[in-house]
């Protein structure tokens, strides 16, 4: 696949620079290469970035983060069993736990949501940092909504880092998650009030809760581009221009 000019390989994070030392150097400039793009492409073209991750991965399938990389992109493009399986090969390989939340929510998109509930619960979610330990509850609590348990779902989310005043990282989304499960649940107040604090948290727009907080205050778009529903517009003028005619 082709690489854009601008493109170097040293882009890449440090730490994944020094895996690919392992490598001649060629062959790790073009696995760097490769991986950029995939961080490149994987919010805006997720397809595009599993084709550069294949890419890598043919090159270099025995360097963790090369697998790690695959993992995200198979994840993005909801190949949940290919992904699963390249977050395992990169767990084997480094012994980290940083890939236990999304190897669970792998589990949910295969449909075993069971699995997932029982990963939450193991000790390597010990092993998370903190933004990993709210990444596990939002997985476990996405478990418990795929299984119809919205109460359930509703406790798991309610933690120390959810009433926090503190915006982190994950404020935004947990906050979200929260108004979302109160929503689903048909507490309509409630999750009024969350969306407007995720909202609140949410700096950088990772969610859409501003426009769900707008759908529970009877708010209504027009598109703009709807000639007939612009005053003034086009289709008006045209309408008017027609009346003129026949006067």
């Amino acid at each position: 696949m082709p690489i854009p000019e601008d493109v170097t390989g040293e882009e890449i994070d440090k730490d994944v620079r020094q895996e690919l030392q392992s490598l001649p150097k060629t062959l790790a400039e073009d696995v760097a290469k490769n991986l950029v793009m995939v961080a490149r492409l994987i919010d805006e073209d997720p397809e595009g970035a599993y084709g550069y991750s294949r890419v890598a991965l043919r090159l270099a399938s025995r360097v963790a983060a090369v697998r790690e990389a695959a993992g995200f992109a198979a994840y993005a493009n909801q190949k949940y069993s290919e992904a699963l399986a390249e977050f395992r090969a990169a767990r084997r390989m480094t012994g980290s736990a940083d890939l236990w939340p999304v190897m669970a929510d792998c589990e949910r998109g295969l449909g075993r949501p069971e699995k997932a509930l029982d990963m939450a619960g193991a000790p390597e979610v010990h092993k998370l940092d903190k933004a990993g330990q709210v990444e596990m509850r939002l997985v476990a609590a996405g478990a418990r909504r795929d299984m119809g348990q919205l109460d359930a779902a509703i406790v798991t989310l309610q933690s120390p880092e959810l009433a926090s005043n503190a915006v982190q990282p994950w404020t935004a989304r947990l906050r979200y998650a929260y108004a979302d499960a109160l929503l689903a649940a048909g507490r309509e107040s409630e999750a009024r009030e969350w969306f407007a604090k995720a909202v609140e948290a949410d700096r950088d727009g990772s969610t859409d809760a501003s426009d769900r907080l707008a759908e529970l205050d009877g708010v209504e778009f027009t598109d703009a581009l709807d000639e007939d529903a612009v005053e003034g517009g086009p289709a008006e003028d045209k309408a008017q221009d027609k009346a003129d005619g026949q006067d």
